[in-house]
Formats: C-alpha cells, sequence, structure tokens
C-alpha cells in the first residue's frame, strides 16, 4: 500500500487511551452499535513476533452472522436515504479520527500482524485516505439521460445501492483492506457486514469504534470476528437479504466463495492471489531499481498480493542489481517492531513453514543463497530477507505466491521469451517494469496483469482502479470503479 500525503490540517486530540483497554474480555462482535460475546467463546490473539497473547477476542459463529445481518437490514433504509452529503461529512469525520488515532492504531497493527512501525503508519495514512476519497466520490452522482433512437420516449439511468454487503478480509493489511471496502460501501449507500482475519481482529474492531464515535448510525457497520470463517461467510451468502460480497485472500478460497455466491446470483468482488513479475530491462537506472525493488519485494516482510514474487533481470545489469540489492537486503534490521524494525514476523508457523518449503526446494534444485540478512533469536516467526540467483525456470519459487521477504533473481536476454515467462501464471494482479521510458511501456503493456508500476516499486492509491486479471480476482477497488462495485444500475423508460 502506498504512504498516503500528509493531512493538511491538525487532527483533533485523542480522547481515546487504548484500544486494548477498551476491548472488554470476551466481547468483539458488533451487532447494531452493540458489543457482544462470541457464540464459540472466545480465541486467542497472538503477537507473532513474540508468540505472546495480545487478548482473547470474541469468536463469533452462525447465529452472530444472522443478527449482523438483521442488524445491517435495519438499518438500511435510513442510511441509503440520507442525503449524499450526509454520508459524505461522515466519511470525512472517521478519516479524522483515524489521523487523530494514527499512532495508536499503527501500534495496534503492528502489534497483532507484527510489521514494523514504519509500514504500520503508512498503512494508517493509506486506509484512512479511502474514507476520504470516498466521501468525496459520495456526492458525485453519475446517470444519464436523454431520447430513445426511435423517439417517444426518454430514457433515464439512475444508480442504487445493492444492499447489504458482506466484507471479508485478509490479515496482511488490516486496516487498509477494512477501510477500502467499507469506505466505498458506505458511500454508495450500503450497509455492511464485516468478517476480519482471525490473525488480526483489532484494528478492524478499533475502526469500527471510530466509526461509531464519528456518528455513523448503530447497524450501518457490524463487524464478525471468528475463527469459524467459512461458517460466518456461508451464512451471509445464504441470507437472501445480503447482495453483495466482496473478498480479500486466496484464489483458492476465492473459488469457493464464487461457486456459493452463484446459487443466489449474489453481486461479487474478488481481489486474489498475485504472482507479480518484477522486471528490470538493460535500459533501467540500477539504483531506482534497486529501491523500486525493496519496497515492492519486502514491504511489510513481501506479505502482500502485489509484492514482487520473481525478479527478472536483464543480464546486462543482472551483476550489478543483484550486488546493490542484496547489500539494501543484507542492511536490512529484523525484529520486533518496538525495536525500530524495517522487517518484521511472518504471520504464523504455517507461514514460515511454507517459505521454508519453497526456499529449500528451491536451493537443493540448484539454487544459490547470495545475501541474506540477520535475524534475532527469538520466539517468533521471523524469516531472513534473502536473495536467491541460479532459479530454475520450473521452481516452484517462481510459480507460487511466496508470501515472504524472499527475492528470486532470474536473468534474461530475449524481450520474447521473457514476456513467455512473466505471463506463464494463472495469476494477473501486479507487475513492475523498471527501464527507459518508451522500453518499459513496451514491456508493461504486454503483461497480463491489472495494474503494473512503472520504474515505481508502488502500485497502490485510492483514486486508482486496484484489481487483477485471469485467477487474481473480479472487479475493482479503488478508483470511481470501487464505489461501481456497490451500486446497481436502474433505467426508466419514460413516454414522453
Amino acid at each position: 500500500m502506498t504512504t498516503s500525503t500528509p493531512p493538511t490540517s491538525t487532527p483533533p486530540t485523542s480522547t481515546q487511551t487504548s484500544y486494548l483497554d477498551a476491548l472488554e474480555p470476551g466481547s468483539g462482535v458488533l451487532v447494531g452499535g452493540r458489543w457482544r460475546p462470541g457464540a464459540n467463546g472466545v480465541f486467542a490473539v497472538e503477537n507473532p513476533a513474540t508468540r505472546e497473547l495480545v487478548a482473547d477476542v470474541a469468536d463469533g459463529a452462525g447465529d452472530d452472522a444472522t443478527a449482523a445481518v438483521d442488524a445491517a437490514a435495519a438499518a438500511l433504509p435510513a442510511w441509503s436515504a440520507l442525503p449524499p452529503r450526509t454520508r459524505s461529512d461522515l466519511l470525512g469525520r472517521v478519516r479524522d479520527l483515524m489521523l487523530r488515532d494514527a499512532d495508536e492504531l499503527a501500534a495496534l497493527i503492528a502489534l497483532e500482524n507484527g510489521k514494523s512501525l514504519t509500514d504500520a503508519r503508512g498503512e494508517v495514512g493509506y486506509a484512512a485516505e479511502f474514507f476520504r476519497w470516498y466521501a468525496e466520490e459520495a456526492v458525485r452522482p453519475h446517470g444519464d439521460f436523454g431520447p430513445s433512437p426511435a423517439g417517444g420516449t426518454r430514457t433515464i439511468v439512475t444508480h442504487k445501492p445493492v444492499g447489504v454487503a458482506a466484507l471479508v478480509t485478509p490479515w496482511n493489511f488490516p486496516a487498509a483492506m477494512a477501510t477500502r471496502k467499507i469506505a466505498p460501501a458506505l458511500a454508495a449507500g450500503c450497509t455492511v457486514v464485516l468478517k476480519p482475519a482471525a490473525e488480526t481482529p483489532l484494528t478492524a474492531l478499533a475502526i469500527a469504534r471510530l466509526i461509531a464515535e464519528a456518528g455513523i448510525p448503530d447497524g450501518v457497520v457490524n463487524v464478525v470476528p471468528g475463527l469459524d470463517a467459512p461458517g460466518i461467510v456461508s451464512t451471509w451468502l445464504a441470507d437472501a437479504r445480503v447482495r453483495k460480497i466482496s473478498f480479500t485472500g486466496s484464489t483458492g478460497v476465492g473459488r469457493v466463495l464464487l461457486r456459493q455466491a452463484a446459487d443466489r446470483v449474489v453481486n461479487t468482488s474478488m481481489e486474489l492471489g498475485g504472482n507479480a513479475p518484477f522486471v528490470v530491462t538493460s535500459t533501467a537506472d540500477v539504483s531506482a531499481a534497486v529501491e523500486g525493488a525493496m519496497v515492492a519485494k519486502f514491504r511489510n516482510g513481501g506479505q502482500a498480493c502485489t509484492a514482487a514474487n520473481r525478479l527478472y533481470v536483464h543480464a546486462d545489469v543482472a551483476e550489478e542489481f543483484t550486488a546493490r540489492l542484496g547489500a539494501a537486503v543484507e542492511a536490512l534490521k529484523v525484529g520486533p517492531a518496538e525495536q525500530g524494525s524495517d522487517i518484521g514476523p511472518l504471520i504464523s508457523a504455517k507461514a514460515y513453514a511454507t517459505v521454508t518449503g519453497l526456499v529449500d526446494a528451491a536451493v537443493a534444485a540448484g539454487a544459490v543463497v547470495a545475501h541474506r540478512a540477520e535475524i534475532p533469536q527469538s520466539e517468533g516467526y521471523f524469516y531472513a530477507p534473502t536473495v536467491l540467483t541460479g532459479v530454475a525456470p520450473d521452481s516452484p519459487l517462481l510459480g507460487e505466491e511466496i508470501f515472504g521477504p524472499v527475492a528470486p533473481i532470474v536473468v534474461w536476454n530475449d524481450t520474447e521469451e521473457l514476456l513467455a515467462s512473466v505471463n506463464d501464471t494463472e495469476f494477473g494482479l501486479a507487475a513492475y517494469v523498471f527501464g527507459e521510458m518508451s522500453e518499459a511501456l513496451h514491456v508493461a503493456e504486454r503483461i497480463d496483469a491489472g495494474m503494473v508500476g512503472v520504474n515505481r516499486g508502488l502500485v497502490s492509491d485510492p483514486s486508482a482502479p486496484f484489481g487483477g486479471v485471469k485467477q487474481s480476482g473480479i472487479g475493482r477497488e479503488g478508483a470511481r470503479a470501487g464505489l461501481e462495485e456497490y451500486l446497481e444500475t436502474q433505467y426508466l423508460s419514460v413516454a414522453w
């Protein structure tokens, strides 16, 4: 996610001492403005940097999911009937409150996710920008009016909110993934039920508190954390009152949800897996390419769907690029966020085992660990940021989403062969190209990806349509397109 422009005004002073202090033991399901215990008791949220308990959170289940829809459906008529300007003002207020509490929110993200405080602060700024962008978009209605070609009638085209929207978010950007869905849904006049990832529910609950503090009515935003994600989401998809699902997560889970959504023909938005190529051409500014790679690959420890997964470097600059990237990687400080680290842990033991297995298999097949950072002695799930060379073209390391701080480098010479390799994947979310502008654009336009960073290592911006092609998803988030995902088109044929 991009770090957003700083606010132009001074946010109000925080009166909230601690979001964790405000979390009552066993509570955490938010339905109709009321916090309640979960039907399945509680589950533990741990700090992946220390494996220590952060909090016990309510473990929601099907009954909680249904109650959340009850509340969202009851709140829908009044919320959708509000003037767009009123909704806009409320969304802007949420942004102000997020910026007011930016340091505390960043600390909470770092605590439950493990990412560095620099990454966490950048995420809070980016997440807050979605409320500003959609506060502005909420008051820009789109429609059409004109005579029919045959004459005798006029056509009026307007847009209406989809209705109750089910939102399902991942753990890697617990603030930004929530606001990227909540803000456009509310701007469109929808009410929502949110299932945050079980690894990182606390940030979503904190944002829900700020939404209430901003004055958004009870029931407009409802949150059901829990370990039984399939049970909660299936309950929503089976409920006739739920007319929209927006999911960010793995392609495998996305396929399951698409099949379930098909039973009721539910409006769907899917932001799924990625396998982003990072291409360095012979004309690239190597220093800029290395700087871009450090962002595209190692931001959030590589745990991003847009993370550079495969680095294709032209033979003419491969030696220089590898040496410079390796030096930058070796200089990274790995450790807990409170120690001022650049890179935090992976999210779980399972994630650690997956990354370790991919790298070990690649090395066994002939890849070389060219550079590696040091990691602390810790109980946390720290994996050393690593640069690999000599990676075999058929290595699973190139075919699977690594989701860790590992940069496999492949050397190339021929553009056509490069593009064949780059596009030889079922995914098509993000890509990156560094080079002289005309060459970079020539390559970028031929890559099968929904987003391409040209001479930059970031592609995310609230004003731009975020999403992929092929099996990386359906629909877009951000920009005007993100608002349209929560609107239905209606036209009136008027006798004239």
